[in-house]
């Protein structure tokens, strides 16, 4: 069985694993009690938006002769408003005098956090997505896979109007836009971005790749192809690429924004001298 430190435990692995851990437990006033590793987690809250350290509100005594079921709960030390709960159960195994700990579940579920520019991506499938992250999370590939391209599917028209909306601010003369109106036609993403010969401006790009031209490339395969693992590395990649496309959608607004705004000021600055 794989081992690993109580703080790598909490922090990254997946519900449903058991493991070994040597560092699971702590005395105190000759009582064992749950160890309370400082975790690195992300927090949600507007104030933080951001990784943050976590701390444990509680401490738990153990028994090491019976198996103990127990719940976690951590807070942020900075907001002092989010907090993440761990399901657990643990026996001390008497050969290697180390614990075999099983984490049940977690709340806020398991995973990195979805970006609020992502959900207004999604749009109206939201509650589609998050069953594909479920999935995801739960190692199941074919149905994340199959949730992810059902949402791309549906929103295509959003992807497409969000696109246009940016690039007409940002690039208002490129030809692209003339095309993504037209793919916006089709009736499947796939299909769309097939229709699409001119390029995306350099800022919506990631690694110098088309987003559009990535998503194809994933979703075009069909599931009946691919094994279970498969589907689950094109699953996580598809779900990547849609986040940080996102983002750059958003950063290539603030970004206009902040150049006009510069603009502004020494156009008017030049003007009062």
């Amino acid at each position: 069985m794989e081992e690993k430190s109580f703080k790598e435990f909490l922090e990254s692995v997946p519900p449903g694993t058991e493991v070994f851990i040597d560092d699971f437990t702590e005395r105190k006033n000759n009582i064992t009690c749950t160890a309370i590793p400082q975790l690195n987690l992300h927090c949600t809250t507007e104030e933080c938006q951001g990784v943050r350290f976590f701390a444990a509100t509680d401490v738990h005594r153990l028994s090491v002769n019976h198996y103990n079921n127990e719940y976690m709960t951590y807070g942020c030390r900075n907001c002092g408003k989010s907090y993440k709960t761990f399901a657990l159960g643990a026996m001390r195994d008497a050969d290697s005098g180390k614990w075999r700990v099983m984490k049940y579940g977690e709340q806020p579920s398991y995973g990195p956090p979805i970006p609020a520019r992502a959900f207004n991506l999604i749009g109206g499938e939201r509650d589609l997505f998050l069953l594909g992250r479920r999935n995801e999370n739960q190692g199941m590939g074919i149905g994340a896979f199959v949730y992810y391209r059902r949402v791309i599917e549906r929103q295509k028209d959003r992807i497409f109007d969000e696109l246009i909306r940016v690039i007409s601010k940002i690039s208002p003369d490129d030809a692209i836009l003339a095309e993504l109106e037209a793919a916006k036609q089709e009736t499947r993403f796939t299909t769309a971005v097939e229709s699409i010969k001119h390029a995306l401006p350099q800022s919506l790009n990631i690694n110098s790749y088309n987003p559009l031209t990535l998503l194809h490339s994933a979703l075009s395969e069909g599931v009946h192809v691919h094994t279970d693992s498969e589907c689950l590395e094109l699953a996580s990649s598809v779900r990547t690429v849609l986040f940080e496309f996102a983002e750059r959608l958003g950063l290539a607004l603030k970004e206009e924004a902040e150049l006009n705004a510069a603009v502004t000021r020494l156009a008017n600055k030049k003007q009062g001298n």
